[in-house]
């Protein structure tokens, strides 16, 4: 079984497509009888994620820090809760229990934890696939971005292959099947 760790936002956007695509890849993950990892909270899209692959009588662990279990954000209903210290122990702990890294809309945090695994995937530090779930054409300018990174010598274009962008869940799926991590970057001066 593979489990799918999904980042996104603890709000729910302006546009109800964020809530269809949030039920929609929840469905995938029980219809795939795969396993949500996610940040543990009740609110936004990560609520209704974990709302619906519960209700499907799928798996969800939630990673949450203990800030936010104060602030009453933490999911009442999960298979596992596990709780950590701060923020950067959540991203790792994550990666660690996760086999796919997949980003739907979200916020500044959504961004830096998605950006985090592809990082430490180049690094040889997450063998997980990263995908940017491009709900709305909501991740094109972050695709244009990678490219460019290519363009100007700062990402190879082999590691970009290793991005995926996309709001087709048949290519999430043929992309999982077939990705095989980066090589882990050699520096020379």
């Amino acid at each position: 079984m593979k489990r799918i760790a999904v980042y996104c936002g603890a709000s729910k956007g302006k546009n109800p497509i964020y809530e269809a695509y949030a039920v929609q890849l929840a469905n995938w993950i029980t219809d795939n009888h795969f396993e949500l990892v996610y940040g543990g909270g009740k609110v936004g899209l990560m609520g209704i994620v974990a709302d619906t692959v519960l209700d499907n009588g799928g798996k969800a662990t939630g990673v949450i820090p203990q800030f936010l279990v104060d602030r009453e954000i933490a999911h009442d209903r999960l298979s596992r809760l596990v709780v950590v210290n701060d923020m950067d122990e959540r991203k790792k702990a994550m990666m660690d229990l996760s086999d796919c890294c997949i980003a739907l809309p979200g916020g500044p945090g959504t961004l830096e934890e998605i950006s985090e695994a592809i990082s430490w995937a180049r690094l040889g530090e997450n063998e997980s696939p990263c995908i940017f779930l491009n709900v709305n054409g909501y991740y094109d300018l972050i695709s244009r971005f990678f490219d460019q990174m290519v363009e100007e010598g700062f990402l190879s274009g082999e590691d970009r292959k290793k991005i995926l962008i996309s709001d087709s869940f048949d290519e999430i799926m043929a992309f999982i099947d077939a990705y095989v991590p980066p090589h882990v970057r050699n520096y020379i001066k």
